[in-house]
C-alpha cells in the first residue's frame, strides 16, 4: 500500500487534456471527461455484480463512491472494512475489469471513505441499461461491443479465484493421492491423450480443491493464451441464476462453453437444482464434444451421487475418475513440517518442534488436512516463541477447543462402509455388491446399523449408498444387528471398536 493506497494502472499520456476540477483544490483537476470515468465504473461494476451476486455486491462495492484527481481515479469503500474486503475478494478482478475499458490506462486506487476528505465524488454510476432491469423492462437488446464484459475469467492477469497458495509445488504427494497427482499434471500441462471428463473425489480435507487451483495454475501458465475458467458449485449456481434474472443467460452460456479448461469444485452440490444440471450437462457435452478439458471435483465417486441428474452423473463418470485417499501418518507428519517451515517466516516463529507434538497433532487430526493444519496454526499463534519446548500436554491444552470439536465430528456413509470393510478384512465394494454370504451380510448389517446411528441419513438414503437396496432392507439390518448386541458379545464389540474408531 502507498501513500496513494492500493494502485493499478499506468501513468497518463501527457497529450490528456485537462478539465475543469469539480470540487477540491484546483491542483486536483480532472483529467478525463467524468462521463468517461462513469460508463467505464458502469461497464466494470455489471460484471462484478454478475460474478460475485447481487447480495455481495450490493453489500460491500455499491456503497462505494468514485473521486477524480490529477494523479488517479479513486474507488473509495464506505468503510475501512469494505476497502479490505473489496482488497481480499475483489481487486485483482476489478482492475483487470477496469484496465479492459479504460482506453485511457488511467491508475485506479482503492481507499476509505475516511481517506478521501476534501475531494469530491462523482454522482452515483447508474447500471448498464438493461443488466439489472427485468426483462419485461428492457428495451430490445442492441450487439453487444467489442469490450464486453467477461463474467467468469478475465483476458488479462490471472485466472480469476485461483489461489496463489495451491500449486503443484506445495501439494504433498502420499501413496494416497499419487494416482490423482499423476492425472491432475497431465491435465495441467495440456498433455495429449488425457481422459476427458476427469473426476477426482475423495473425503473432505485431503487435497481435491489443492489439486484443482494447482491444474489451473500449470495450465494458465503453460499456455497463458487458453482459457482456464476456475468455478465452485456454488458460483456457478449463482452466477448461472443471475445471468438468466438479468437476461444474460446467453453471455454466461457462451462464457462457459468457450473455456479451453473447464474447473468445478464440489460438484455434489448441484445436485437437486434442475436447471442448474441441465445447463452443466448441455455445457459438458459442448465442451467434450469441441474436445475442451473439463474436471470436476466431488465428495464421492459418480456413482454414489445420488442426487444428480442420471444424464450428468454418467458424463461425470465416462473419462477418468480417480479416488484420493484419507492421508495415512507420514503424509501428515510431512504436511505438518512443510506448514511449520511457512509458519516460521510469517510469524517468526521457530522452525522446530518437540517431536511428540508434531506425533500428537498427526494423530488427532487423521480427518482432514485442514483440520491438521489450523491446529499447528492455532498453536504456532497461542506458543509463539516457546513453540519449540512446548510439551505434549502444554500442547493439548491450547488445542483444547478443537479437540473437543473433533470429538464431535459428523461421520459419513462412505466412512462407515470403510471402517467395517476394514475390521472384517473385506473391499468396501463387497458391502455394496449383491454378495449374501454370511461373511459378508453380517459386516454389511452391521455398516446399515452404523449408518443409521451416527449419520442424519433416512432409510431410503442408506438403501441407495449400499448398492441401491430398499429401505426395508436397512430397517431389518438396523432391528437384526440391535437384537444381536444383546445376545453376541462379539457383535457388540464389534459395533464399540468400529464406533470409537470412527469418533476418533
Amino acid at each position: 500500500m502507498t501513500e496513494e493506497g492500493y494502485v493499478i494502472g499506468s501513468a497518463m499520456s501527457n497529450g490528456t487534456q485537462a478539465a475543469p476540477a469539480r470540487g477540491g483544490p484546483a491542483s486536483q483537476a480532472v483529467v478525463v471527461a467524468a462521463a468517461t470515468t462513469e460508463s467505464v465504473w458502469s461497464s466494470v461494476s455489471t460484471g462484478l455484480r454478475i460474478e460475485l451476486g447481487a447480495d455481495l455486491f450490493a453489500s460491500w462495492i455499491a456503497p462505494a463512491r468514485l473521486y477524480e484527481t490529477n494523479a488517479a481515479v479513486i474507488l473509495a469503500a464506505h468503510t475501512e472494512t469494505a476497502r479490505d474486503w473489496i482488497k481480499r475478494n475483489a481487486w485483482r478482478r476489478m482492475i483487470e475489469l477496469w484496465a479492459a475499458h479504460d482506453r485511457s490506462h488511467r491508475p485506479l486506487v482503492l481507499r476509505s471513505r475516511a481517506e478521501t476528505a476534501g475531494l469530491t465524488a462523482l454522482p452515483p454510476v447508474a447500471p448498464i441499461p438493461g443488466e439489472s432491469e427485468p426483462a419485461s423492462a428492457r428495451p430490445q437488446p442492441q450487439p453487444a461491443p467489442a469490450a464486453s464484459v467477461t463474467p467468469i475469467r478475465a483476458e488479462v492477469g490471472r485466472p480469476l479465484g485461483l489461489q496463489e497458495r495451491f500449486t503443484f509445488d506445495t501439494f504433498v504427494a502420499a501413496p494416497s493421492n499419487e494416482f490423482a497427482l499423476t492425472v491432475a499434471r497431465k491435465v495441467g500441462a495440456w498433455a495429449d491423450g488425457c481422459f476427458n471428463a476427469v473426476m477426482l473425489h475423495g473425503p473432505y480435507g485431503f487435497g481435491k480443491t489443492h489439486l484443482l487451483h494447482a491444474i489451473g495454475w500449470a495450465a494458465h501458465r503453460a499456455r497463458p493464451d487458453r482459457k482456464v475458467v476456475y468455478l465452485t458449485s456454488e458460483q456457478f449456481l449463482s452466477t448461472f441464476v443471475n445471468a438468466v434474472r438479468t437476461g444474460a443467460g446467453a453471455s454466461f452460456k457462451g462464457d462457459i462453453r468457450s473455456a479451453d479448461l473447464l474447473l468445478i469444485d464440489d460438484v455434489q452440490f448441484i445436485g437437486g437444482k434442475t436447471k442448474s444440471q441441465d445447463e452443466l450437462y448441455h455445457s459438458l457435452v459442448s465442451l467434450m464434444g469441441e474436445g475442451r478439458r473439463v474436471v470436476f471435483t466431488a465428495d464421492r465417486p459418480p456413482s454414489a451421487l445420488s442426487e444428480v441428474d442420471a444424464r450428468l452423473r454418467s458424463h461425470l463418470g465416462a473419462g477418468l475418475v480417480c479416488g484420493i485417499e484419507r492421508a495415512d501418518r507420514a503424509m501428515r507428519m510431512e504436511v505438518l513440517e512443510r506448514k511449520l517451515s511457512i509458519l516460521s517466516q510469517q510469524l517468526g516463529v521457530q522452525n522446530d518442534a518437540r517431536a511428540e507434538v508434531m506425533a500428537m497433532l498427526a494423530d488427532r487430526f487423521p480427518d482432514s488436512i485442514r483440520e491438521l493444519e489450523g491446529g499447528l496454526n492455532t498453536l504456532a499463534v497461542r506458543a509463539g516463541e516457546r513453540l519449540s519446548t512446548l510439551t505434549v500436554e502444554e500442547a493439548e491444552n491450547f488445542l483444547r477447543s478443537h479437540l473437543q470439536r473433533g470429538g464431535d465430528r459428523k461421520v459419513t456413509v462412505d466412512e462407515i462402509q470403510k471402517a467395517v470393510a476394514e475390521h472384517y478384512l473385506l473391499k468396501q465394494a463387497d458391502l455394496l455388491s449383491e454378495r449374501r454370504t454370511r461373511s459378508v451380510a453380517r459386516p454389511r448389517q452391521l455398516a446399515m446399523y452404523l449408518a443409521k446411528n451416527l449419520t442424519t441419513r433416512s432409510y431410503p438414503d442408506i438403501g441407495r449408498r449400499f448398492g441401491n437396496r430398499d429401505h426395508t432392507t436397512v430397517l431389518h439390518a438396523v432391528r437384526r444387528i440391535e437384537q444381536l448386541k444383546g445376545e453376541d458379545a462379539a457383535i457388540a464389540a464389534d459395533v464399540e471398536a468400529i464406533t470409537r474408531k470412527l469418533r476418533g
